[in-house]
């Protein structure tokens, strides 16, 4: 099976779900990788409510194994007070057999998310996202300076991962500086797979 990059994400309005799309497009530019876009039900505040096995719309939901296999993960949520949303923290809680095994050892990881404001906890969301993969052994990592939008976008982005101001009503398009940032992260940890699998790290 050709070694593939896990972009794993929760969004409630869109704006993380096309993130996710300009990584992938950014991981797919590298030879011999491709992405695997996946997701994560909603949790309900009512026990005995379920989800379905399969989502009506978007990309499927996420398996252990699809975490298991990756060569890298990148992982996405909107921010929900400086932390990721519930849903995905439900999911990475779930992943002690992963931890126990030491699956994720040494594969390459980032983050990305989306808020309604500029000061709406980005940079605290993408850091405390960080906080579980390094527990895993992941080897984190963010966007260099050399991408000249880092240092010239009036939207998102930060050298911790992606980012997006998605506006007070989740209704702003991503700015052509976020798309590029998006596709810069997701391309360079591709790259860094690669060469990591190359060298049997």
């Amino acid at each position: 099976m050709q070694p593939y990059i896990l972009i794993l994400y929760y969004s409630r309005y869109g704006a993380t779900a096309e993130m996710a799309n300009h990584i992938a497009q950014g991981v797919e530019m590298v030879a011999d990788m491709t992405a695997c876009i996946r997701t994560v039900p909603a949790v309900s505040t009512v026990i005995e409510a379920s989800q379905d096995s399969i989502p009506s719309s978007g990309a499927v939901y996420v398996t252990l194994d699809d975490l298991k296999n990756c060569a890298g993960l990148i992982l996405g949520s909107p921010t929900r007070f400086g932390n990721m949303a519930a849903p995905l923290k439900y999911f990475l809680d779930g992943t002690s057999s992963l931890w126990l095994s030491g699956a994720l050892t040494n594969k390459p990881a980032a983050v990305f998310t989306s808020t309604a404001s500029l000061h709406g906890g980005q940079e605290a969301t993408l850091l405390s996202m960080m906080l579980p993969l390094f527990h895993h052994g992941m080897l984190c990592m963010g966007i260099p300076y050399t991408e000249p939008d880092l240092t010239s976008t009036t939207t998102g982005g930060t050298p911790y991962g992606a980012s997006h101001l998605a506006g007070p009503e989740s209704k702003r398009p991503l700015s052509e500086e976020e798309k590029r940032l998006c596709i810069a992260l997701g391309k360079r940890l591709a790259l860094t797979a690669t060469q990591l699998k190359q060298n049997k790290i």
